[in-house]
């Protein structure tokens, strides 16, 4: 399976925000961008005049990055958003929302996407009762997601939960920490997700 193995550090300068892709790192000073808030590089505290094509780019690099998928992924999951009815960004945005490597960290099992990846690969995870170890596998409103038995005792997961605010909890998903369960209830609407990003940058790039 095709992944980024160099430091996601690096993807956060070049965005110049927080994609929190560390974890705990992200929410402490040890994270890079509160020092080095530009791109990496030997020219990146250079400041240019972005370009509009430049700036959808930048748009779709970011989704890319927050959601951990490469570029031939990612161009397919805007292909199958077009087919479908709806707004083809918030459309978009469902889709990988509803990856179970991103569920997982929704559902706080999980501190970073990375992180649930590891769980779906390592076979620590169930849909409906049957074991998935396909982190891009795709959940749909009423899935039940859960923790294998044998599994439940890893400290990541528990250690991720011990991180949850109080009335974080979104409201299109369900899930039961002590019984370590989670179900998608709905796919949600634009507002439901947050991310801070503007999805139509990405059709305008990908229109042209």
């Amino acid at each position: 399976m095709a992944r980024y193995t160099d430091a996601v550090c690096k993807l956060c300068r070049r965005e110049g925000e927080k994609l929190f892709l560390k974890g705990t790192k992200c929410v402490t000073d040890k994270c890079p961008i509160e020092k080095r808030n530009y791109p990496p590089g030997e020219h990146g505290d250079k400041r240019t005049k972005a370009s509009n094509y430049s700036v959808q780019l930048r748009e779709k690099q970011k989704v890319r990055r927050i959601y951990g998928v490469l570029e031939r992924q990612f161009r397919n999951y805007f292909t199958r958003a077009e087919s479908k009815k709806g707004v083809t960004g918030v459309v978009l945005l469902q889709l990988l929302e509803s990856r179970l490597d991103n569920m997982l960290y929704r559902l706080s099992f999980a501190g970073s996407r990375s992180q649930a990846r590891q769980l779906v690969l390592h076979r620590h995870v169930e849909v409906n009762g049957r074991l998935v170890t396909i982190p891009s596998y795709q959940v749909k409103p009423g899935d039940e997601i859960s923790i294998r038995e044998q599994s439940k005792k890893l400290a990541l997961i528990h250690n991720s939960l011990k991180r949850v605010k109080e009335g974080s909890q979104l409201t299109w998903i369900d899930v039961d920490k002590a019984s370590l369960k989670g179900k998608l209830m709905m796919m949600p609407e634009r507002e439901q997700i947050p991310v801070d990003v503007k999805e139509q940058l990405i059709v305008e790039l990908y229109s042209k």
